[in-house]
């Protein structure tokens, strides 16, 4: 069948380099080759089909999710791949397993809190998947009160062993990836109790099942919680259930490198501070950031490209009817969501610069950087993935009818990305955290503390508080110091006007309650900054490529602006701007989604990813999208016998109105 470009037309208003602009997106032309190499290894590899993901029983899924997770393992050693090139590999089979937990926590994990001894013994084992291993925190009565955790490791000075215990139901581990069915390990968080006393939780390096059979050790329950929100989706992963019985590890399988407790139990700290724990979660929370713009970027590629294709209405003289994508109501939905995963890759590639400098302070025991870092991390997690999951909604929405079968993609993205929003923090409690770093550092101003890193703007309170915009006219809004200087004054009006209000509060914790949904506005407001200010530093890089700048440039006044649209109320309340500039913010709004229409097709091309990896009837690179539906349809497992199974029992008796009528 000969190959048609349904969006050539598309790809011919390109008013920029398209090539460029991958490499822009992949970050370099190493990172971009990389990614080009192993997603197209991926796509032409029958095992790592998916199209059939959404049909299968859970059985079935989960097999071939363990299927494809082993064929991986031996595709990375026969293929000798470099640390980099596997983790893209796992990133393009796009399936959701106990590999992610092991390689993204597990590994870290003792990594972070392991002594050196205990990297030499646990990491080549790990590395070689000789053990497979989980990330135990989550139990059935606490999660994001980590402090409230309820397992116990109670240390035994006569054996030099702790005893791992469960004492009641809401103890049990619940939610770890990888647990219920496949790992052999896992670092488990439980209170620590020796010497009479209890010293909070701390990591334990525990094996759940043998190494010859595979069943779980003495004492140990464990299992799968159930099947997920979604057809495939995260249902791919084995969440599980643990509880221990008494269960005796040695002693050298407490995470040391912080804290030890001697033969004796006596707990001591060790000369390494704590603070190198939030190393970690630096690192955790900025790969959550950059897969908010994986999955933002897939949905808003599939909107896009089937926004293109789609005509509906507007007919003139029997000619073609209108493409969606012309519609003004489908721009100022779709080009803010194009907007935002161009930022938030922005933003993710600020983090890892972020976590390599905390990281170098740390070993240098400087930790004057550390509490904004954490905040600032939380934040964005927070920000990002909330945003992410209503925007793969939104996309799903922006697809019509279609939109909602699961062959467009689109169901099965949601409901795989929609529980970020919860893990590794709950979002509004992340919020909170960030709102109270915010509130000190108001207080501290009077001290003379120097804010640092992204509070810095905090220095120019006297000028933020009274600033007026001189926003004249629509065009004045391409400034970016005027940009940046309305966000820097809403976002510090709004942290100043929370602190003053608790300040009335009878004490600082009764005014936090009662103020909670304020303070998460503010920290809102202040994450938002952080993006928008990333993204006019990105574009004020030297970029290659012709007009390749001129559309990031684009792309960052819709962010910012949408975003300024979306929360005028804020900007006029704080006196930020005045509602005529608020106004001409939205006509400039409309006519730089004028600016996009006819590059959006060639925006998404610049995401690179394959038809594979995309996983969407509607978003296919070649735009032929309903002859391919039909074809979907006919996949359907209903569809093997043309009479369904059930007719004789229960449609023929309605059909002929014979029914055995049951006497009472």
């Amino acid at each position: 069948m000969e190959r048609v470009d349904h969006l050539g037309h598309e790809r011919k208003k390109a008013e920029f380099d398209v090539e460029a602009m991958k490499v822009v997106w992949a970050g370099s032309k190493h990172a971009l080759e990389i990614s080009d190499r192993i997603s197209r290894l991926v796509a032409s590899d029958p095992v790592f089909k998916k199209d059939d993901r959404t049909t299968l029983s859970r059985k079935d899924l989960f097999n071939n999710t363990l299927r494809k997770a082993a064929h991986a393992w031996k595709r990375i050693n026969e293929l000798r791949l470099t640390e980099e090139e596997a983790s893209r590999l796992r990133f393009y089979v796009d399936e959701p397993s106990y590999v992610d937990l092991h390689w993204g926590m597990f590994v870290p994990a003792i990594k972070g809190q392991g002594t050196e001894e205990q990297h030499k013994k646990w990491l080549p084992l790990a590395y070689k998947m000789q053990i497979i291993g989980c990330y135990a925190q989550t139990e059935l009565g606490h999660g994001s009160n980590v402090q409230g955790l309820e397992t116990t490791a109670t240390y035994d000075p006569k054996s030099e062993e702790f005893i791992i215990h469960s004492p009641t139901l809401t103890a049990s581990k619940w939610w770890p990836g990888g647990l219920g069915k496949v790992s052999t390990h896992a670092v488990v968080y439980a209170r620590l109790l020796t010497d009479g006393r209890d010293y909070g939780v701390h990591g334990f390096i525990v094996q759940l099942r043998s190494l010859d059979d595979h069943l779980p050790l003495p004492g140990i329950t464990v299992g799968d919680i159930g099947t997920k929100f979604g057809n495939g989706a995260y249902n791919s992963m084995d969440n599980g259930v643990l509880r221990f019985d008494h269960v005796r590890i040695p002693r050298d399988q407490m995470l040391m490198r912080v804290s030890q407790v001697t033969k004796e139990g006596k707990y001591l700290q060790s000369d390494v501070p704590r603070q190198l724990v939030y190393g970690t979660m630096v690192y955790v929370r900025q790969t959550i950031v950059a897969d908010a713009s994986n999955a933002l970027s897939r949905a808003v590629c599939i909107a896009v490209r089937y926004s293109a294709v789609r005509r509906q209405f507007g007919s003139q003289d029997g000619g073609p009817e209108l493409q969606v994508i012309d519609y003004k109501t489908q721009q100022s939905r779709l080009f803010p969501l194009l907007a935002s995963a161009y930022a938030f890759r922005f933003v993710g590639e600020w983090l890892k610069w972020l976590y390599t400098d905390v990281t170098q302070r740390l070993q240098a025991n400087d930790f004057s950087t550390l509490p904004e870092a954490h905040a600032c991390t939380a934040g964005l997690k927070s920000l990002t993935t909330s945003v992410t999951a209503d925007g793969i909604e939104e996309c799903r929405k922006l697809c019509g009818g279609h939109g909602y079968l699961c062959s467009s993609g689109l169901p099965e993205l949601f409901a795989v990305y929609v529980p970020s929003c919860t893990y590794e923090g709950d979002n509004v409690v992340l919020l909170l955290q960030v709102a109270r770093f915010l509130v000190k550092t108001v207080s501290q101003l009077a001290s003379g503390k120097e804010p640092v890193g992204t509070t810095a703007y905090y220095r120019r309170v006297e000028h933020l508080m009274q600033c007026a915009c001189d926003v004249q006219r629509a065009e004045d809004w391409l400034k970016p110091s005027v940009v940046l200087e309305a966000f820097e004054a809403r976002a510090i009006r709004m942290a100043i006007t929370c602190a003053k209000n608790l300040s009335k509060a009878p004490s600082p914790e009764e005014g936090f309650a009662a103020l909670s949904a304020d303070l998460v506005e503010a920290a809102v407001a202040h994450c938002q900054l952080i993006i928008v200010s990333k993204f006019i530093d990105k574009v004020q890089e030297d970029i290659e490529g012709q007009r390749v700048k001129e559309q990031l440039q684009i792309l960052c006044s819709v962010y910012a602006l949408s975003l300024l649209h979306k929360n005028l109320g804020d900007f006029l309340s704080t006196s930020c701007i005045t509602p005529k500039q608020g106004a001409l913010a939205n006509d400039m709004l409309r006519s730089l989604y004028a600016q996009v229409r006819p590059n959006a097709v060639a925006l998404v091309d610049a995401f690179n990813y394959t038809d594979h990896y995309l996983g969407s009837v509607l978003g296919r690179y070649d735009g032929n999208v309903y002859p391919n539906l039909y074809e979907a349809a006919w996949k359907e497992p209903l569809n093997d016998t043309v009479v369904p199974d059930g007719y004789d029992d229960y449609i023929r008796p309605v059909l002929e109105q014979k029914f055995r009528i049951s006497r009472l």
